[in-house]
This record gives structure tokens, C-alpha cells and sequence, in this order.
């Protein structure tokens, strides 16, 4: 009978998130570089190399697009060591398979130049207080230049929370990260005392340490490009709830991370949580985490891993209920790590692409109170025999940010309806024109503009047909070349 109950409880769940995917929502992976665990597996040390491994990374990026993942949380910092060339610290190992090795390309540009061709954002992942193995090339270097800032607890190193040179020194580090790539995000991690970490202050100075450093981070980041958005993974239970306790194990208390603090204080614009659990020490805490969101974006962290053999061997249902409950919830969605989902571990890559049936949209920072772009000024249709050109003007007046994106809706009726997630087509468009393959069907179109802080505006839409459309599914849509068929269902 529990059974029974169960699968009738997860067809209701199904039944009743499928009819309202919504519009906006964070769907996110972290995708690993140390030790090449997510990617890359080839290392780049010959020019054939090179090439192979960029078709490792955009070979992942377009299961990740046909999954309708729409944030790639690309570990850019791994351990006092980079991916990109950079003054302050060495290569890391995991590109050409030598610490302080150029792989002979800039792989966090390659990385961000490839989300956006698929429309998706790439956030620079930033491991900030660990530095590695005392004696490993990336810690060694760092401590040399700055001996008084690392501290070193068993074999490992770590910035010292409580030297105010931490701060400054990450601070520049994002600094330099957000000035010199197009990144749509900053992402902090291990942004807290280490676990290890024998304090000798009481946990509130512990917290006011902690939070100095992301103040000063956010302060450099956003002088630089203010729509960054600046984000961090805080430990999944924010601290123990009245009826549910923590196990000793949270952000708030454990480790000094005052996260629902920093969304309050405006230091955070989203948190992905590592809520890498089940059952009751999940749910009243992914609750928790939305009540105390203060507007802003959350995306709890999801434990795809743990569906592993070699790990927890959960099944499927238990990350298909909490996917059903935080976007019931109004929540986004993150896995950890990208290798579990599009390896399909369990099927889960399967029912992800199911469950993320059309695009959605990040949700728009709206608290910086900038206004919606106006609307593109027109569009043309040129219609062909199995494929229409989209062609259209960027808004008169635009002067926010660098540039505008643009988002393409189709349906058969007319107007096109954008509130209707259904009706999106493809997102995040760089170009202002866009081919469509509809093999002889036809449709209605319209389009919006997208400011750098996810704003969008009123609709342009093609012009009234003479006659009506019939009824038709547009998920057998092609848009341009990376988009695939989809089967009719």
C-alpha cells in the first residue's frame, strides 16, 4: 500500500509540475575541473590534444543545452591555481597535465564563448579559502609570495579567515576575473572556516571574519560590472530549525557562514546550497532556505552523485521528489556534478531532459531597479519552405550594461503569448537574427530584449497571418544548428 500511495503521490507531483513548468528558473550543474573529474579527461599537450580537449568540453556543454541546463558553474579557481593565464597565480595541472603548465589556449574564455553560442551562462567558480597540499605547486607558490596568509592545518593550506589581507587578496582576484572575461557570474566556494579549523574567536566573530571577505569581494566585483551576478554554495542547512535539527553539521553556527545574511544585506545575489541529502534533513531545510531568500534567487544543490553504486546508491525517486518539490517551491536546481547527470547515472539524465521539457529563463535581479529595455524596434519573417529567418533591430535607446540578448517565442496563435514558458524557443540569443527549421509547418513569432541583469522587454511579434494556423507542436522546432529534434509527444 505504500508503494501504491507513492507512485500515485509522484504522478500527482508529475502531473502537476509538468502543467506548470515555469518561465524562470535556475537550472545549473557544477562542472569540475580538479583532477579532470568532470572534465577535461584529455590533457592538452599537442595541438591534436588541444583540439580534443575542446570537444570534450563543448561535447558536454551539448548534452548539458539539450537537458535545457541554463547555468554552468565552471570551476575557474581550483586550488590557488587557474585555468586561464593569470599574474597572480600558476596554472593548474588538470589542462596540460604539468602544474604551472600553459595547456596553449585560455580555456576559461573557450568555456564562456561556448555557453553563450547555446545560450546559457557560465559563472566563474572561485575555491576561495582552501589552497591545496602545503607542499602542492599552487599553495607553495602563493605562500612564498605572501607567508603570513596561509596557515596550515594537517597537510592542507588555507587562507587565514581572520587576516585581513584575505579580503583584499580574493577581493582582486574576482576582480581581475570579472574585468577581463565575460563571465555571468562569480561563484564562491568555501567561502567558511574549514572544518578542521581549531578556532580560538567565538562563532560571531568567526561570522563577522567571514562575511568582511565576501563584502570585500562583492564591493570589487560589482565597481567592475555591476549585472555580475555574485554568488556562493553555502552548507546545504543553514543552521538548526525549531523541529528539525542540523546534526551539527551548518553554515550559520558550524563553519561562520551568515548566508541568509548576505542575501538580506544585498552581498549575495543567489545561493546554490549543497543540500547532498534526503527525506527530512531536505525538505524542511530547502523550505527554510526560501523563506529567508529575501527576494533573491535560490537553487538548492542536488546530490546526483550519491545516486552512484559506489557512493550512497540512492534511487532515482529520491532526486526525482526533491526536483519536484524545490520547483513547486519556486527554486532552482543545481547538480553536483555534471558528470553524474550527463553520464545519465540511474536514468537521470533521461528524466532530467523530460522534466526540463522546454527553455527557461534565469530569473532577472530586479533589485538593482533597473528599468526593462524597450522593445526591438522590428522584426522580419522570411518565410521559406523549411525554414524561416527571424531578422530584427536592437532597441533605439538602449544604454544599459554592454549589451542586449534576446530571447524568440513561437506559437500558433497569435499574439504569441510569452508568459507561456511552452512558447520559448530559444533564449539568450547574441545575434539579432536567428533560422528556423519547421519542415513546412508554420508559426507565429515574437521577440524580446534582455538586459545584462535579466530584464526583459514588451514583445515585437511578426506580423498577423491572413489566415489561421492550425494547432501544432512546437518543440519540433530546430533552432539554428545546436538545437535538436525533439520527438513529437
Amino acid at each position: 500500500m505504500r508503494k501504491i500511495l507513492h507512485f500515485f503521490l509522484l504522478l500527482a507531483l508529475a502531473v502537476n509540475v509538468q502543467a506548470q513548468t515555469p518561465k524562470y528558473e535556475v537550472r545549473a550543474v557544477w562542472l569540475t575541473t580538479i583532477g579532470g573529474i568532470d572534465w577535461p579527461h584529455i590533457y592538452a599537450n599537442s595541438p591534436s590534444n588541444i583540439q580534443r580537449q575542446k570537444q570534450e568540453l563543448t561535447t558536454i556543454l551539448d548534452k548539458l543545452q539539450q537537458a535545457n541546463i541554463n547555468t554552468v558553474l565552471l570551476q575557474a579557481r581550483v586550488r590557488a591555481t587557474t585555468i586561464f593565464p593569470s599574474n597572480r597565480e600558476p596554472w593548474d595541472a588538470c589542462l596540460s597535465g604539468k602544474a604551472g603548465v600553459s595547456p596553449g589556449y585560455d580555456a576559461l574564455q573557450f568555456a564562456i564563448d561556448e555557453c553563450h553560442k547555446r545560450g546559457m551562462q557560465c559563472h566563474a567558480w572561485i575555491v576561495t579559502i582552501p589552497v591545496g597540499k602545503w607542499n602542492n605547486y599552487g599553495c607553495r607558490q602563493l605562500r612564498q609570495k605572501y607567508p603570513k596568509l596561509i596557515v596550515k592545518v594537517g597537510d592542507e593550506g588555507y587562507m587565514n579567515p581572520e587576516n585581513s589581507e584575505t579580503g583584499d587578496y580574493l577581493a582582486q582576484f574576482c576582480r581581475e576575473v570579472t574585468r577581463r572575461y565575460d563571465v555571468d557570474g562569480i561563484h564562491l566556494d568555501y567561502i567558511r572556516y574549514p572544518e578542521t579549523w581549531k578556532m580560538k574567536v567565538s562563532r560571531s566573530q568567526g561570522r563577522q571574519y567571514i562575511t568582511s571577505i565576501v563584502r570585500k569581494i562583492n564591493q570589487a566585483v560589482k565597481a567592475e560590472k555591476p549585472w555580475v551576478m555574485l554568488s556562493c554554495s553555502p552548507i546545504g542547512k543553514y543552521d538548526d530549525l525549531s523541529r528539525y535539527k542540523s546534526g551539527g553539521w551548518n553554515a550559520n553556527t558550524t563553519v561562520c557562514q551568515d548566508a541568509q545574511g548576505w542575501l538580506r544585506d544585498g552581498l549575495m545575489d543567489a545561493l546554490f546550497p549543497m543540500m547532498y541529502f534526503q527525506g527530512n534533513n531536505f525538505f524542511p531545510f530547502a523550505v527554510n532556505w526560501k523563506e529567508y531568500a529575501y527576494g533573491r534567487i535560490i537553487a538548492p544543490g542536488l546530490a546526483a552523485y550519491m545516486l552512484h553504486p559506489s557512493e550512497r546508491n540512492w534511487p532515482l525517486e529520491v532526486m526525482q521528489r526533491e526536483m519536484y518539490v524545490i520547483r513547486e517551491q519556486g527554486l532552482g536546481q543545481t547538480f553536483f556534478r555534471s558528470k553524474f547527470l550527463t553520464d545519465n547515472t540511474k536514468g537521470l539524465y533521461t528524466f532530467t531532459k523530460d522534466f526540463n521539457q522546454n527553455p527557461a529563463l534565469i530569473p532577472p535581479m530586479t533589485w538593482y531597479g533597473k528599468r526593462s529595455p524597450a522593445t526591438p524596434a522590428k522584426v522580419q519573417l522570411q518565410r521559406g519552405m523549411t525554414t524561416d529567418m527571424l531578422i530584427w533591430e536592437q532597441p533605439r535607446d538602449y544604454s544599459g550594461g554592454d549589451y542586449l540578448i534576446y530571447n524568440i517565442y513561437a506559437s500558433s496563435d497569435y499574439p504569441v503569448d510569452i508568459s507561456d514558458a511552452r512558447h520559448l524557443i530559444s533564449t539568450r540569443q547574441r545575434s539579432n537574427h536567428i533560422t528556423v527549421t519547421h519542415g513546412g509547418r508554420q508559426f507565429n513569432y515574437a521577440i524580446t530584449a534582455v538586459d545584462r541583469y535579466g530584464n526583459e522587454s514588451l514583445p515585437v511579434q511578426t506580423l498577423k497571418p491572413t489566415a489561421p494556423l492550425r494547432k501544432l507542436d512546437f518543440r519540433e522546432l530546430i533552432v539554428g544548428k545546436s538545437r535538436k529534434r525533439t520527438k513529437k509527444r
